[in-house]
């Protein structure tokens, strides 16, 4: 359920109506944005009296709502969530680009990497430090050692960084990454979400491969129930029965997230695609079809990547995406 006050109302007010609520065994989330102040009931609220509420002078308009999804839904925070990672801003009209090597392969490759995408316009950095793989006999990451070398490449460039966690174990090794990605595989890990729901910390949420719109929010929902609000959702393609390219990218899912959601949604034209050469159309279809941003894979030497080197660009191809994608973005805004 939720309560929209009127605007002006004093704060006091509010509290008093707040306590109410509270009182009845309810959760209350408020939100206030420019123009009205939002209260989401979280709880049983079947015994609440909509006539009574209605009726306080302070209530414009009661709603009841059906969305599974209550913390992610529009209906519960109308304003668009502006998640800022250490003054990179993702959401709210702020497009932001996360670049970098599919995994950590070397001190050498990362730093030079991270040099390159930062002087070519990239706001984050990305990297795999513990590496999940169909094969069991694929490179798997440096793991601890390969969040050291982000560590460094952050002091040296000065960019957040952005690496996928696996095991709830591994939390204390990301005490300072910027953003902790949950890949496609881990989107229904609930109990790796309920604890990523106690960090005060941006979690990157990649949408399964075989899952819904729903059930994505649902995930989504796991992490902001446990107090945790800077959620990015990240599109990063679906499978469907096409096999030509890896997967099949659903940019359509982008314009109905950003209905249902006020969370901030990016894209990975890397994994959607799995082809370097379709990375930039796909890039650039999805800064006009309204993304928040990008996260792309790029490596300096491709052809001897140990992970994804067939749908990395060179740091040359990225230089010259990011300004393509800038022209788009001023065509649209």
């Amino acid at each position: 359920m939720v309560i929209i006050v009127k605007h002006r109302t004093g704060e006091a007010q509010v509290d008093n109506l707040v306590k109410w609520l509270e009182d009845k065994n309810l959760r209350v989330q408020k939100t206030v944005g420019e123009f009205q102040t939002i209260l989401g009931l979280i709880g049983d609220t079947s015994k609440l009296d909509e006539d009574v509420i209605r009726s306080m002078g302070i209530v414009e308009d009661l709603r009841r709502i059906q969305k599974p999804y209550k913390n992610a839904s529009r209906d519960f925070h109308p304003d668009d969530t502006i998640v800022d990672v250490n003054g990179v801003k993702v959401g709210g009209g702020n497009f932001a680009i996360i670049a970098g090597p599919c995994s950590v392969e070397s001190e050498e490759q990362l730093s030079f990497t991270a040099e390159q995408v930062k002087e070519f316009g990239a706001d984050m950095l990305r990297g795999g430090a513990f590496k999940p793989r169909t094969s069991p006999y694929s490179f798997q990451g440096m793991g601890e050692e390969g969040i050291q070398l982000l560590l460094k490449a952050k002091e040296v460039t000065g960019l957040p960084i952005v690496t996928e966690i696996m095991d709830p174990e591994h939390l204390p090794l990301f005490k300072n990454v910027d953003v902790i990605q949950v890949g496609a595989r881990n989107m229904q890990n609930f109990e790796l979400l309920k604890k990523l729901g106690k960090l005060n910390k941006p979690i990157l949420l990649k949408r399964g491969f075989s899952s819904t719109i729903e059930e994505f929010l649902m995930s989504a929902e796991y992490i902001m129930a446990g107090g945790n609000g800077n959620v990015i959702l990240c599109e990063r393609g679906i499978r469907t029965f096409e096999t030509y390219t890896r997967n099949t990218l659903d940019l359509l899912a982008v314009s109905v997230l950003k209905q249902l959601t006020h969370l901030p949604v990016i894209v990975d034209p890397s994994h959607a695609t799995g082809i370097a050469q379709y990375v930039a159309p796909m890039s650039l279809a999805s800064a006009a079809a309204g993304a928040d941003g990008l996260i792309i894979e790029v490596h300096h030497d491709p052809a001897h990547a140990l992970c994804d080197g067939p749908q990395s660009l060179t740091p040359l191809q990225f230089k010259e995406l990011r300004g393509k994608v800038d022209k788009v973005l001023a065509a649209v805004k």
